[in-house]
């Protein structure tokens, strides 16, 4: 059994703020070592990729993060996510369509995406190499986080 090491805290501590809003600092000198640690902001919005202001669930937050590998030519079925969505391109190009307010955006590598909650959505790979895609989920404790719509 191992003991927790308190000293390390303050640094650990600095470098979760860090990775959780990057744009607190723009280039910071590692604690470690006399080497910069830059930081490149990709995106500040207070709204989804439909305008819709950005709500949090209030309690018994489950964060969960996945990757998604989708195929050259592959097309999404018709969803919604009831609840905030939040993606990162890593390589490919997708297009989302927004069916409830009829807006498409195409997104490639590096972009970072706000989806639509609970609005009507579909997407296509319409690349010629594989999406991969960094999803997080931000939802109540055991919600689901995709719906498909029914026939």
């Amino acid at each position: 059994m191992s003991k927790l090491n308190y000293r390390g805290l303050p640094g650990i501590a600095a470098g979760l703020v860090l990775l959780v809003s990057p744009t607190l600092a723009e280039n910071v000198q590692a604690a470690d070592s006399a080497k910069t640690v830059k930081v490149t902001p990709i995106l500040t919005t207070l709204n989804t990729s439909s305008g819709q202001p950005i709500v949090m669930p209030q309690k018994d937050v489950q964060i969960s993060v996945s990757t998604y590998d989708i195929p050259a030519g592959a097309k999404l079925p018709e969803h919604k996510h009831p609840h905030p969505r939040y993606g990162y391109m890593q390589s490919g190009t997708l297009r989302v369509t927004n069916l409830d307010v009829n807006k498409t955006e195409t997104y490639s590598a590096g972009s970072f995406i706000l989806e639509a909650v609970d609005q009507w959505h579909k997407a296509e790979n319409i690349g010629s190499e594989p999406v991969k895609l960094l999803v997080i989920d931000v939802k109540p404790k055991g919600a689901v986080a995709t719906v498909l719509k029914a026939d």
